[in-house]
């Protein structure tokens, strides 16, 4: 059984949980960005893992880019934000994909206690509300002065046969997520942080909320105040 790392998050918008889990778990077919990784045999330590340089990580009109979110999310000081220093990143990746007209790039970087992704949705959606739809324990949160909800999500674990029959799914890992207004004022789309740990344990919100607030002010368009 294989945690399969790029299908695991029950939404990536508040307002559109279901759609996003549909597109999450579809980008295991394919898109995702190069990851480059130390391939020389004679290194005594291993590289940590960069996003892909095979292409310009630009935006496609006024949406993000998977690179974009890829180069802000796998920040050299990451593993000491995750509380994890001596770790490093095993791999990094971006996306692009949508739902009919809505744009749900991602991106994700894997250490060997935690996986981290950050996600943006375009459905023109308020975060603000949004707790309802995301389970009994979703709680609203002000994130760097925006509104935000932090709430608790689910990875899928698929196993794939050797002998060429279809792969089986199934609950993985308990995982921890803040979705945040992408604009200051609420008026539509979120950008998302998730968290997960390879062990299980449920990630600790302090760590989750540490991460946003660092990477989060980064991604290309932020902007502070109201």
């Amino acid at each position: 059984m294989t945690e399969e790392n790029d299908g695991h998050i029950k939404g990536s918008s508040a307002w559109g949980q279901a759609l996003a889990a549909v597109v999450l778990v579809g980008a295991l077919g394919g898109g995702f960005w190069g990851l480059a990784r130390t391939s020389s045999e004679e290194r005594s330590e291993p590289e940590p893992a960069t996003c892909s340089e095979s292409e310009t990580p630009a935006a496609k009109g006024k949406h993000l880019s998977g690179a974009q979110l890829c180069q802000a999310l796998n920040r050299s000081d990451l593993a000491a934000l995750l509380g994890t220093p001596t770790e490093i990143a095993k791999t990094a990746s971006g996306s692009d994909s949508s739902i009919g007209k809505i744009a749900t790039p991602q991106a994700q970087v894997e250490f060997e206690t935690y996986t981290v992704t950050l996600s943006a949705t375009y459905d023109d959606l308020p975060v603000a509300g949004s707790e309802a739809l995301l389970g009994t324990d979703a709680v609203r949160q002000k994130v760097l002065g925006r509104p935000g909800v932090l709430y608790s999500t689910r990875t899928i674990s698929i196993s794939f046969r050797l002998d060429g029959e279809d792969a089986e799914s199934g609950p993985g890992v308990p995982a921890r997520a803040v979705t945040v207004a992408q604009d200051p004022k609420d008026r539509g789309g979120s950008l998302d942080v998730t968290l997960w740990r390879a062990d299980g344990v449920v990630p600790d919100d302090a760590v989750l909320l540490r991460v946003a607030e660092e990477v989060l002010p980064t991604v290309p368009g932020w902007k502070s105040g109201g």
